[in-house]
């Protein structure tokens, strides 16, 4: 038998190379090297931010670093996994947010500074929807969007305006609302503050979830609440806030029709995307944390929710880590503050949450989570700006996030695209609504 050739030789171990690279596990980025910035985001790329890793407070200066949103720049591409492509869907929506999509596959958009629902209906897996209607309009900064009862025949739309829930009777495949709006929740946190509401059901139809993010950034104006610290303790939830803060920075839960008022969970700053993980029924949060900490402080996050647990916010984060803004005014909660799952770059703004449960992508990514980071505004280094995706195994969060959908960035000062909104279309494509331009992407594999 031939002895090989020094040239065949080493193409086979070429190969063998290529082979065991494309098989191996990503670098994961953990410590100083997860933080970073835009400048190192790219798919594939995975980061593990531990507790641990944490600055102090402080450790870097807090700066306004705000983006100007430019039209897409000539030649400007995003950039998606290897097998991925990724398309323009639809342009010329009003500041699209939230995206929902109906059992028939319609794709119901909150277009929230224009007050209104607008349902695009598209054929089995196209490039572009096929019509374009306004389910219905007048509403007050409407955000999350929800079906019940939950599974293939709803009968109801829930709409989450800023400072309300309402509902409209739905059949399956109505493209306007056959009737005026019902208020379900006529008095959820009105005033200034974070203005989005989502809404989910849980499984069994019961209860109605609702996600109101706090008024403030870090508990100002929060005084001794009526009563005395201790009469409160007694009469509310673990964690629950007062004054201008009641019945924010948390997740309410309600009956169907509005009744059983309840925290649900508090403590959580932001969640501006909740989404209920369908393996387990779990409720999740994608989180808006603090600023005014520094560049690496405090991490956004995307979590379960428990019922009864408190997050931290406003006197602690990440665990028992003592905001420096409220020292030794809640000791007592301390050693009872919940640590979010997964911990993302401080200030990306992480958004919406959905879990993939098609069968477009390949198997590894059944039941893993996508979010939508809109990006920062409070940290020297901008970063966000791109669309994640959180690892699960066994349907447990690992801790890690790995960019998905990347390239919105022009420079330093310019953007052309804050990811809001993310859905799994009937076709197993991934949709993502950014509200720079109005646009809403396809990623298909």
């Amino acid at each position: 038998m031939p002895k090989p050739s020094l040239r065949s030789a080493a193409f086979v171990m070429m190969m063998a190379a290529f082979i065991a690279a494309a098989g191996a596990e990503p670098t994961v980025l953990q410590g100083k090297d997860a933080f970073g910035g835009w400048q190192a985001d790219k798919p594939g790329t995975v980061r593990l931010i531990r507790p641990q890793d944490l600055p102090a407070p402080g450790a870097t200066r807090s700066v306004a670093n705000v983006s100007r949103v430019v039209a897409k720049p000539p030649g400007a591409e995003l950039q998606v996994p290897p097998g991925f492509k990724i398309e323009p869907f639809a342009a010329g929506l009003s500041g699209p947010r939230t995206i929902r999509v109906a059992p028939n596959g319609d794709i119901f958009v909150a277009e929230t500074r224009a007050g209104r629902i607008r349902v695009l209906r598209a054929a089995h897996g196209p490039s572009q929807p096929i019509q374009k209607e306004v389910f219905a309009s007048g509403l007050n900064r409407p955000f999350g969007i929800a079906f019940f009862p939950t599974g293939d025949d709803p009968r109801w739309i829930y709409v989450a305006n800023t400072d309300s829930v309402v509902r409209f009777p739905y059949h399956f495949g109505d493209l306007r609302a056959t009737a005026r709006p019902e208020t379900v929740v006529p008095n959820l946190a009105r005033g200034y503050g974070h203005s989005t509401r989502d809404i989910v059901f849980t499984p069994d139809n019961r209860r109605m979830l609702v996600s109101v993010g706090s008024a403030g950034n870090d508990g100002e104006g929060m005084d001794t609440p009526p009563g005395g610290l201790e009469a409160w303790i007694k009469r509310h939830p673990l964690g629950a806030a007062w004054g201008e803060e009641t019945d924010r920075a948390a997740v309410l839960s309600f009956d169907p029709d509005g009744k059983d008022r309840k925290l649900f969970a508090t403590g959580i700053r932001n969640c501006v995307g909740l989404a209920i993980q369908p393996a387990t029924g779990m409720p999740w949060c994608s989180t808006n944390e603090r600023d005014g900490l520094g560049d690496d402080l405090v991490p956004d996050y995307v979590t379960r929710v428990r019922e009864g647990a408190f997050y931290g916010w406003p006197w602690f984060y990440i665990g028992g880590h003592p905001d420096p803004h409220h020292a030794g005014e809640r000791d007592d909660l301390k050693e009872k503050v919940t640590i979010p799952d997964v911990l993302i770059e401080a200030h990306s703004a992480s958004m919406a949450l959905t879990f993939y449960d098609g069968n477009n992508f390949p198997s590894e990514y059944r039941g893993d989570a996508f979010a939508a980071e809109h990006g920062s505004w409070n940290r020297s280094k901008r970063t966000g700006y791109k669309v994640i995706r959180i690892r699960l195994k066994d349907g447990v969060p690992s801790g890690e996030y790995e960019d998905f959908v990347t390239g919105f960035v022009v420079n330093d000062r310019e953007v052309w695209g804050r990811p809001v909104g993310i859905a799994v279309a009937k076709d197993g494509a991934l949709l993502i609504a950014e509200d720079g331009n109005g646009t809403i992407w396809r990623v298909s594999h």
